[in-house]
């Protein structure tokens, strides 16, 4: 659901959401926000008609674990800091791309809904999501914090092409542009480690992909 109180920029992001694949509602005001249906998560602008959008934020949160996403243009510190602590899941700065935005709703997403937690396998790579460890051939790999990450988002969605925007994102909990390079240190570094540096595919423009290492093993599947 998106509540925003300009229509035209409410038209031509639902039109876009919905040209990804989302089913999209949209609220001009708080109130209708709060009387809506349920749903996955809420685009939520600050600057409402009828009331500020933080007190819909905490409404919201007050009855609900719906994912929350702050769309505003209030982008000083204070303000993120006020929307996070009102119960925002995520806080996004108005201009804002669509390639970032729906990069945060997917991670918002993910992180929101029940995961399995326990084990990924991957032919003799095994990460260990509980523990914070990645194994080959149950031997630990020395994976720093980040590394780790890294190689969980790519082994949850094996096979799938995983944007460099998203890594950013998931990983660093940021869009800044300058984290391109250390994504690319960190990819190099996790390569490194791996007995099969194969294993970690780059797509040339998009992200990278983990990709089986044994074609001859069957799917990976999810240990829970």
């Amino acid at each position: 659901m998106l509540v925003e109180d300009d229509h035209r920029f409410a038209a031509t992001l639902c039109a876009a959401l919905r040209r990804r694949g989302y089913e999209v509602s949209h609220a001009p005001t708080g109130a209708a926000g709060l009387a809506a249906g349920g749903c996955d998560l809420v685009l939520l602008d600050l600057g409402l008609p009828d009331q500020d959008g933080l007190q819909v934020c905490r409404a919201l949160r007050e009855r609900s674990d719906v994912a929350i996403i702050v769309l505003t243009a209030r982008g000083d510190e204070w303000d993120r800091v006020a929307g996070l602590r009102a119960g925002a899941d995520d806080y996004v700065v108005k201009p804002f791309s669509l390639v970032e935005l729906q990069a945060r709703i997917d991670a918002v997403l993910r992180r929101s809904r029940p995961r399995a937690r326990g084990e990924l396998r991957l032919g003799r790579l095994c990460v260990h999501l509980d523990r914070w460890e990645a194994t080959w051939d149950g031997e630990p790999l020395p994976l720093t914090r980040k590394e780790f990450e890294l190689l969980a988002v790519l082994a949850r969605e094996p096979g799938a092409v995983v944007s460099r925007d998203r890594l950013i994102i998931e990983v660093w909990r940021t869009s800044w542009r300058g984290a391109s390079r250390t994504l690319d240190v960190h990819i190099a570094t996790l390569r490194s480690k791996l007995a099969d540096r194969s294993l970690v595919e780059t797509v040339r423009g998009v992200g990278f992909r983990l990709a089986a290492p044994d074609p001859q093993r069957p799917e990976p599947a999810t240990v829970g």
